[in-house]
């Protein structure tokens, strides 16, 4: 049976795709927290930076977007958690 990918497996493919906002997270992966899913993936080293967006009526919403992949090492750490070798 296939792994389900997990909210921030989610958002980080996405973000390889493309910038993602709060209101993309929650319709594409039921996801209500995206800025903790960003803050995870900024501590596991991914460099992603935040605009700030002003909509139509004047409300300011975050969009985020990838920079650069996470340090190499990172993924060796990645790796060696999920039993990859």
């Amino acid at each position: 049976m296939p792994k389900k990918m997990t909210q921030k497996e989610m958002v980080l493919d996405h973000l390889k795709q493309g910038p993602i906002t709060p209101l993309d997270a929650l319709n594409l992966y039921g996801c209500f927290r995206l800025g903790a899913i960003i803050f995870d993936l900024r501590k596991e080293g991914w460099d992603i930076t935040t605009e700030n967006v002003k909509n139509p009526n004047g409300k300011t919403f975050a969009k985020y977007h990838l920079i650069a992949k996470a340090q190499p090492w990172l993924d060796l750490v990645e790796r060696a958690q999920n039993g990859i070798r």
